[in-house]
């Protein structure tokens, strides 16, 4: 149990030093953090991400995080970039140098390639008086507060503060561009969050595929269409395409009569089915569908049928 207790003391430690890192990092924001965000904003080109160790490593995060919204951004590694890497930066490109000490050797090729063709350099460090602090045409600075490591050696809390500080420049910019859903699936289209952020009309059925007759039909050609589109229900419409109501497999079992099928399709549908927009994010509609307890919805422009989506599209999808 004294095992147990003493982990547990040391995790608390670790997270309030973590913690009082970032509060450190949001009583020392000013106006250099809007001045690297314009730089990045107005670049023609990329945002270049470098660091070494650990710093390289968290510079790798920030720059795919910058990437998946809306920053074209990629990390060069600055060993590489004395060897050839270096011909990857333009004039038109930012350049975020990541460094705690802000006296990194490695970085040294790099801002001097910076300073020599006019690329902007973005300095992240501790120390604005170290080489990096000077070189950089924008500061922004970390905390200077120490390490979570008892031994004050381990890169923590100042490779926290660091992660932290790239999200404010990702999400920033996000917001400064009105970076939306749709912006966020196309760079995103693989996997659960590609399927979560997927919309009706990429999975609705359109066209031919929708089934609809008119407010004249009887029930014999609605048990024709709902057969051949195989979606379960069929839309009634009237003579300016307006969708009345719809009939569903529950509609017919609850009608079933000998006289079922020389009735018209009006006297049996179902007026006002719940619908849905076609820039309705898919698991919306899926939730909808839960909620109501049935299985499909027309997709509607003007009051007017555009396609249909089942419960089973968004299941095939992966969007549960």
């Amino acid at each position: 149990m004294t095992e147990i207790h003493d982990d547990i003391q040391s995790a608390r430690r670790t997270i309030e030093k973590e913690i009082d890192a970032l509060k450190v990092l949001e009583s020392e924001l000013n106006g250099d953090l809007s001045k690297a965000l314009d730089i990045m904003q107005n670049i023609k080109g990329r945002v270049i991400i470098t660091g070494m160790g650990k710093s390289g490593h968290i510079g790798s995060k920030i720059a795919a995080t910058l990437a998946s919204t809306g920053t074209p951004s990629f990390f060069v590694h600055p060993g590489e970039a004395s060897h050839g890497d270096l011909g990857m930066l333009t004039k038109d490109d930012a350049v975020i140098a990541i460094s705690n000490s802000g006296e990194t050797k490695e970085l040294s090729d790099i801002i001097i390639y910076c300073k020599r063709y006019g690329i902007p350099l973005i300095a992240m460090t501790k120390n604005p008086a170290s080489a990096l602090g000077k070189a950089g045409d924008v500061l922004l600075k970390l905390p200077d507060n120490g390490e979570a490591c008892p031994l004050g050696l381990a890169p923590t809390s100042s490779t926290t503060a660091t992660v932290v500080l790239g999200d404010i420049l990702a999400i920033a910019l996000l917001e400064r561009k009105g970076f939306s859903k749709t912006d966020f699936r196309q760079r995103h289209p693989g996997g659960k969050l590609g399927a979560f952020l997927q919309k009706v009309a990429d999975l609705m059925h359109k066209g031919d595929e929708i089934p609809l007759i008119s407010d004249t039909a009887d029930m014999q050609e609605a048990l024709l269409v709902m057969t051949s589109k195989m979606l379960g229900c069929v839309g009634i419409t009237d003579s300016q395409g307006h969708l009345k109501g719809m009939i569903t497999d529950g509609d017919l079992r609850r009608c079933m009569s000998n006289n079922m099928f020389t009735r018209k399709a009006v006297d049996v549908m179902t007026k006002n089915p719940k619908t849905i927009g076609a820039d309705v994010l898919a698991v919306e509609a899926l939730a909808l569908m839960n909620e109501k307890h049935i299985t499909q919805l027309f997709v509607m422009n003007d009051n007017r049928p555009v396609g249909i989506i089942h419960l089973h599209d968004c299941l095939r999808a992966g969007v549960a």
